[in-house]
């Protein structure tokens, strides 16, 4: 059967020094199929250098400086998570292949690989939208990508002590957190950083925010969720003068007294899910809830 012409564009982790096999099938698979390959260059040097992969690619790109009709990421969240900071606001749909152990994002094995190529040249799947966390500071804009997909952490910093959060929703003042950091998390993120915190699982494609406390020195501290449409203002006080501001993981120090503003992105990001896919049962399994440990 005749297939359309499609562009992948691949990321992947290089770190996974193992999983050349895998790699090597996902290659295969969409040679097969005649797709267009684009590779993120470092991702390319370390399958042809490291992995001794011979990779057919009709473009190596950096940064940004792709377009495609899909994205495949191969690795785990996090590496789904970068992905989608270089996709930015291309609304190109991702796929991510699950190279490590727990993976909610990342959610293909590289054994349906193939199914999942052939889903979507028979265009049997669905693409979910993902809401994005946008942050913007009120003194020196911020070096990375400015986006959370998972989750933004405000973090104390050089210091044993706890920081104070002072916390305003749409111009109100909510609380002043005394605490290690506060996260707040999208539905996507909702599994990672904040439920590691106590804070509540929230089903994607549900309209709200999350905000939980890291280490609160008051345990009337609770988390609280609202919704996306919420504009939340951050200030923060610390012995050290400084803090951390962590954006799906990517770290940077800011200055005591820098106000950040954070609220819903202006687009969303797209994740490609395989028809029969539902998030309960992934959830159920990721988190193994009804196993019988005993």
């Amino acid at each position: 059967m005749e297939h359309r012409k499609l562009r992948f564009a691949l990321f992947g982790n290089i770190y996974q020094t193992k999983k050349s096999a895998s790699i090597q099938k996902v290659l295969s698979c969409l040679s097969e199929h005649g797709a267009e390959l684009y590779v993120d260059m470092e991702y390319y040097y370390f399958l042809k250098d490291n992995q001794r992969i011979d990779v057919n690619a009709a473009k190596i790109f950096t940064n940004d400086d792709f377009q495609a009709d899909f994205v495949i990421s191969m690795g785990g969240d996090g590496t789904f998570l970068k992905a989608a900071s270089r996709v930015r606001e291309k609304m190109i749909p991702i796929l991510g292949v699950n190279m490590g152990r727990l993976g909610f994002l990342a959610d293909v094995s590289p054994a349906d690989i193939e199914r999942c190529v052939e889903a979507i040249y028979q265009d049997d799947f669905s693409v979910e939208n993902r809401a994005l966390i946008k942050v913007e500071t009120d003194g020196e804009p911020l070096e990375g990508y400015d986006c959370a997909l998972n989750d933004v952490a405000i973090l104390k910093r050089d210091t044993a002590s706890m920081i104070s959060i002072h916390a305003s929703i749409n111009g109100d003042h909510l609380t002043t957190y005394q605490a290690d950091g506060l996260v707040v998390s999208t539905p996507t993120g909702s599994t990672a950083y904040s439920l590691s915190n106590g804070g509540p699982i929230i089903v994607p494609g549900t309209k709200v925010f999350s905000m939980t406390a890291v280490a609160p020195h008051s345990m009337n501290i609770r988390p609280i969720v609202l919704s996306d449409s919420s504009e939340i203002t951050l200030t923060v006080e610390s012995r050290s003068h400084n803090f951390l501001i962590a954006i799906d993981g990517r770290s940077e120090k800011c200055k005591e007294g820098t106000r950040l503003t954070l609220r819903r992105a202006p687009y969303d990001v797209k994740v490609v899910k395989r028809s029969g896919r539902r998030y309960f049962n992934t959830l159920r399994e990721k988190m193994m809830w009804g196993e019988d440990a005993r």
